[in-house]
């Protein structure tokens, strides 16, 4: 880490320093909705080569600044399952929930809407993406592993949830696609798939 700038606080490591360039960024965007590279320097005194040490582009900073402070819709998210155990149950419901709070989020806006600085900016299966995508199934009150959804499995049922999302996003569809309309559609389409994954992988190996 370089040991000058900071305005005389040098950051104990770069962890910190990553914490402190993502908490100006956050007090930005909650000021006015955005932030720029330059303005996130002049606040830590260094330079913008500096944040560009940590965050290569802006919307790298964007995104991580984003998946920092998304905790209040997880909390939600989990409050909205309450005690659901089913698998596609909650797939049906996590995507459902997410897509319906995406107006309403700055945040998970910034998360998740195509054409902005977000996880999605650099592909649905980004690894920004798919730190998303791990902290919506972890708030599910379910057993992955028992369910038959274990390491690779997970992984991949993490990218089927974000793709579905990232259509969604990109077409919301009529109002069929909304509310209850929503959830049956879901129920009818993405519930069966993972029911067949789940009973696929706990049958034995021939």
């Amino acid at each position: 880490m370089r040991r000058h700038g900071w305005s005389g606080d040098i950051p104990a490591d770069d962890d910190e320093a990553a914490r402190r360039i993502i908490a100006a960024a956050r007090q930005a965007i909650d000021a006015r909705g955005t932030v720029s590279v330059s303005e996130v320097a002049q606040t830590l005194g260094v330079t913008r080569q500096t944040i560009y040490r940590y965050f290569p582009t802006q919307e790298s900073l964007m995104a991580a600044t984003a998946l920092s402070a998304v905790d209040g819709f997880l909390d939600r998210l989990a409050a909205q399952l309450g005690s659901i155990t089913d698998p596609s149950d909650a797939v049906v419901e996590g995507i459902a929930y997410t897509v319906e709070q995406l107006p309403h989020d700055r945040y998970l806006g910034l998360v998740l809407q195509p054409g902005k600085a977000s996880a999605f900016t650099a592909g649905v299966t980004s690894d920004l993406a798919i730190e998303f995508g791990k902290s919506i199934v972890q708030r599910f009150d379910i057993d992955w592993a028992a369910a038959g959804f274990d390491g690779h499995k997970l992984d991949e049922l993490v990218e089927f949830m974000l793709r579905t999302l990232q259509s969604f996003i990109v077409d919301p569809g009529g109002p069929s696609r909304r509310d209850a309309g929503l959830r049956t559609f879901l129920r009818d389409w993405i519930a069966p798939a993972i029911a067949a994954q789940a009973r696929a992988s706990s049958q034995p190996a021939k």
